[in-house]
């Protein structure tokens, strides 16, 4: 059995795959650095007007006092820096450590004053993971500087692990419901409560709550069967690994148990949502061979129609047959 997993674990899978993969989770976690900096740098400043908030959390449990904002800064610059060599595959072997150092202490800080926020969790996990793989062979500045034809293969770890870190990460959400909330959340008392207090503490703090929540909250009957489906969802992601349609039912059932998240409390997980954290189980080889048919389809003249009238067409989902 061992024996089998192992060649499972290290199967060969398309080069483009793999920076396919190294392509989403970083331009992923580029936008959100990017798009997040001025509350990034807000949140360094408490360093200044609220140090006894500190609480460090992940790589910065060591510090006992807050970094100042200015260091924050510089290491938020840094780190978008290394995220756009990294996107495009130059000096891959610095840039992708580099830029996955540079998350995890940023989106670390911002977890150390007090909440701790889960939502980056797995983008940090895959961008480690991507780090230490050779994720740039394909698709990549330095592919192109390589001499010789790029490789049509590499190793498949950096895939397999990488859906393995999502297949964990649900599990152990599931489990920590049961732990947590024990019997009551598989009948449904605990999401319930959970969803009621979540809407009610934004609603009273002026934040964002859900309306559909609200009125779900008046519905017991159904927190039930959502309860279970839930825990299902989560301790069933090993499912995800099989491959075939036992991955494709798992995927769809996470995506939509994140919908139902934001739909009843407004919480959204856009890594989820956006189906990134779900790229390694995918043959994701397919997009830039789809987007090279298409180029080919738009720069080659019209082909000679056929006997039905209407041009030969090659679906832009399928590779061409060869020779074409």
């Amino acid at each position: 059995m061992l024996a089998r997993l192992d060649r499972w674990y290290r199967a060969d899978v398309p080069a483009e795959r793999l920076a396919v993969l190294r392509i989403l989770v970083v331009g992923y976690a580029l936008g959100f650095l990017v798009v997040r900096a001025p509350h990034l740098v807000d949140v360094a400043r408490l360093a200044d007007v609220a140090p006894d908030r500190w609480a460090p959390v992940g790589p910065l449990l060591a510090l006992d006092a807050p970094p100042s904002a200015g260091l924050v800064g510089v290491v938020l610059v840094a780190s978008i820096a290394a995220g756009v060599a990294a996107l495009v595959g130059w000096r891959w072997r610095w840039s992708g450590p580099l830029f996955a150092i540079g998350f995890l202490v940023v989106t670390s800080h911002r977890s150390s004053w007090g909440q701790i926020f889960h939502t980056e969790n797995l983008v940090a996990l895959h961008l480690i993971v991507l780090a230490v793989a050779p994720a740039a062979v394909a698709l990549s500045v330095d592919a192109r500087r390589r001499p010789g034809p790029a490789p049509a293969t590499t190793s498949g770890w950096p895939v397999r692990l990488a859906a393995v870190v999502v297949v964990v990460a649900y599990v152990l959400a599931g489990v920590a419901k049961l732990r947590i909330g024990g019997p009551d959340w598989l009948i449904g008392d605990g999401l319930r409560h959970h969803v009621a207090h979540d809407n009610l503490r934004k609603a009273l703090v002026g934040d964002v709550w859900s309306p559909l929540g609200g009125w779900a909250v008046a519905q017991a009957w159904w927190f039930g069967p959502m309860a279970v489906g839930s825990v299902a969802v989560e301790l069933g992601a090993p499912l995800a690994l099989l491959g075939g349609r036992w991955r494709t039912v798992w995927v769809a059932a996470a995506w939509t148990f994140h919908v139902g998240v934001v739909a009843l409390m407004a919480i959204v997980f856009p890594y989820q949502l956006l189906g990134i954290a779900f790229a390694p189980f995918l043959p994701l080889e397919r997009l830039p061979r789809w987007w090279r048919t298409r180029r080919g389809r738009r720069t080659e003249p019209t082909s000679v129609s056929g006997a039905s009238g209407s041009p030969d067409r090659v679906p832009a989902w399928r590779d061409p047959p060869s020779g074409s």
